[in-house]
C-alpha cells in the first residue's frame, strides 16, 4: 500500500462517521416531514411517475443480501435511472441500524418493511432544509469527482 493509499483511507475513515450521522439526520427529517419512500417496488413507481422529485437514493444491502441477483438487477436499473435523472446515490450497510433509525421493530408481528432502496424526496414547500441533506449531496459529489459514482457508508449499531 503507497503512502497516497494510506491517507485516502484514513480520510475515508474520517470521513465516514459525520456522513453516517448526517445520513441518519436526514431520514429522521425526512420521515418527519412525509418525504420517504420505501421500498424497492415503491421507490420506482415514485420515480416513474415523479423523478424531479427525488434527491437521494439510498440503497441498502447486507453481506447475506450481496448474493441476491435480483436485488442487484434491481439496483443496477435503479443506479442506471438515478445517474440518467442526476439523483444523488448512496449505497450503505447496517440494515439493523437503518430499521432502528426509521422506528422499524422487529416485534411487530407483522411483514418488515423493504428497507433495500429508501428515496428521499425534496417536498414542495420550503418548510424543509436538512443540514444533513447538504452534507450527504457534498459527499456525493465529492466522491464523483474521485470516479466513485456510487459512494458507500456504513451505519453502525450505537
Amino acid at each position: 500500500m503507497t503512502l497516497e493509499e494510506l491517507v485516502a483511507c484514513d480520510n475515508a475513515e474520517q470521513k465516514m462517521k459525520p456522513i453516517s450521522e448526517a445520513v441518519e439526520q436526514l431520514l429522521v427529517a425526512a420521515q418527519r416531514q412525509g418525504c420517504l419512500t420505501v421500498g424497492v417496488y415503491e421507490s420506482a413507481k415514485l420515480m416513474n411517475v415523479d423523478p424531479d422529485s427525488v434527491v437521494l437514493c439510498l440503497l441498502a444491502v447486507d453481506e447475506e443480501d450481496e448474493g441476491d441477483i435480483a436485488l442487484q438487477i434491481h439496483f443496477t436499473l435503479i443506479q442506471a435511472f438515478c445517474c440518467d435523472n442526476d439523483i444523488h446515490i448512496l449505497r450503505v450497510s447496517g440494515m439493523e441500524r437503518l430499521a432502528a433509525v426509521l422506528g422499524e421493530s422487529p416485534n411487530d408481528g407483522g411483514e418488515p418493511r423493504d428497507l433495500h432502496c429508501i428515496l428521499v424526496t425534496n417536498p414542495h414547500t420550503d418548510s424543509w432544509k436538512s443540514q444533513g441533506l447538504a452534507e450527504v449531496a457534498s459527499y456525493c459529489e465529492e466522491s464523483r469527482c474521485k470516479n466513485q459514482w456510487v459512494p458507500y457508508v456504513s451505519l453502525q449499531m450505537r
